[in-house]
């Protein structure tokens, strides 16, 4: 990636796009660049699936207006609008669809989850530097039996979200995001003074975390907070007395807030590992390396509660400084990107 910082700062959604094609094989070579520069502990399985051909998108469009005009609201609607809202898909220059594929425990099921999101992040950056615009798209009324067919959903999985994607004439404003500082908290000494001596000092996270927020969440909600732990406070006080993979201080908590509501709790999931991967790859763009993981342990509420997490968080991922030998794809190797063309 070229520059990281402007890329994340200047990425908006897009929602209208022009009629110029796009190559196929860009869209391909995007995915490819994108799960190569995910980094995580663990081989996450997910799939995807690419509808770019004027048929594919036809079918695509008819499965997904299914659910809507098979409510008793969209038989009521006239035709010409049902007419405008498949006309919007099919002009879409090319569709991909991201799936978390299905596993044994919760702790794989929130990897493989982390793993697809995050990767769709990083599609939309990469693409924004070529002049792409993207919609992450994963409103329920779309999740008809006919799309599940048509993407031949598979029991477990779970689904991430679609990318629109085309060309676009012009980007709209960006919309303010809250300070990093604004969602902090500090469990030790703050050692903000060590600056750029420590890279993982809580001057270069927080700094780091005011660029990473500028990423995608439905609504503006800004589900995130972030625990910065740091300093020998944290055994005095039993906070890691609960398994060998406890990170050594300084690491950082990054947390999501979850509401009641299935589909909301899952877009917030995403806009936090969004926000993950833009740390991650703005950290690596100045060559330090940080290493993402989900122990066990954060599925203990008990434990979680030790480090002030509140009712209806959780903890999405442990972050602390790594070395790139040892927490890079390289010693974690991901299956082949799995792309079904339709």
């Amino acid at each position: 990636m070229k520059d990281v910082f402007t890329t994340v700062r200047e990425r908006r959604t897009i929602r209208r796009f022009s009629a110029a094609p796009v190559e196929q094989e860009r869209i391909i070579s995007l995915v490819n660049e994108a799960a190569g520069l995910y980094e995580a502990k663990g081989s996450p399985h997910w799939r995807c699936l690419y509808f770019g051909t004027p048929e594919s998108r036809e079918e695509l469009a008819e499965s997904m207006m299914a659910k809507v005009t098979g409510t008793r609201l969209g038989k009521l609607l006239p035709a010409p609008m049902t007419d405008l809202l498949k006309k919007q898909i099919t002009g879409t220059p090319a569709h991909m669809i991201f799936i978390a594929e299905s596993a044994g425990t919760e702790l794989e099921r929130d990897e493989n989850y982390a793993a697809v999101c995050s990767i769709m992040q990083t599609v939309q950056l990469l693409g924004w530097e070529q002049g792409l615009g993207m919609l992450w798209f994963s409103d329920p009324m779309i999740l008809s039996e006919s799309f599940y067919e048509l993407i031949g959903w598979r029991e477990g999985e779970r689904f991430a979200g679609m990318l629109e994607i085309g060309y676009f004439d012009k980007a709209p404003r960006g919309r303010k995001r809250t300070p990093a500082e604004r969602k902090w908290t500090i469990i030790g000494e703050d050692n903000s003074q060590l600056a750029d001596a420590a890279p993982f000092s809580a001057y270069n996270v927080l700094r780091l975390l005011n660029e990473a927020v500028w990423a995608p969440n439905d609504g503006m909600r800004e589900p995130w907070r972030f625990i910065y732990v740091t300093g020998d406070q944290t055994e005095a006080s039993g906070k890691r007395r609960f398994s060998e993979e406890a990170p050594s201080p300084p690491f950082l908590l990054v947390v999501a807030r979850e509401e009641t509501d299935p589909h909301k709790q899952n877009e917030d999931y995403a806009a936090v590992c969004s926000l993950i991967q833009n740390f991650q790859l703005l950290a690596q763009s100045e060559g330090r390396h940080i290493r993402r993981r989900i122990p066990g342990w954060v599925y203990d509420r008990k434990q979680c509660e030790s480090f002030g997490l509140r009712p209806l968080e959780r903890i999405v991922a442990v972050l602390e400084a790594g070395e790139p030998k040892r927490y890079s794809n390289s010693g974690f190797r991901s299956p082949a990107v799995k792309i079904t063309i339709n």
